[in-house]
């Protein structure tokens, strides 16, 4: 399974963004909490989700400073 593309969270809206974001926190407690009682089967998933949400994180950045800059420039 290949790592995802970070088009691919370009083109998500703000809100769908965050939402994903929590998802992903999500998914990796459930995979600590899985590594922790000896339950996991697919330790490439750990890099899957850290890369997916330092992805969404970057994006969220961008646009927040985007914004603030665009806001600076009105004033």
């Amino acid at each position: 399974m290949p790592l995802p593309k970070i088009s691919e969270v370009k083109e998500l809206s703000d809100e769908k963004l965050a939402e994903e974001i929590v998802a992903i926190k999500r998914q990796l407690f459930q995979l600590r909490l899985q590594k922790a009682t000896r339950q996991l089967e697919k330790p490439h998933q750990f890099r899957h989700a850290r890369h997916r949400l330092a992805q969404l994180l970057t994006i969220e950045t961008e646009r927040q400073r985007a914004a603030s800059q665009s806001a600076k420039e009105e004033k």
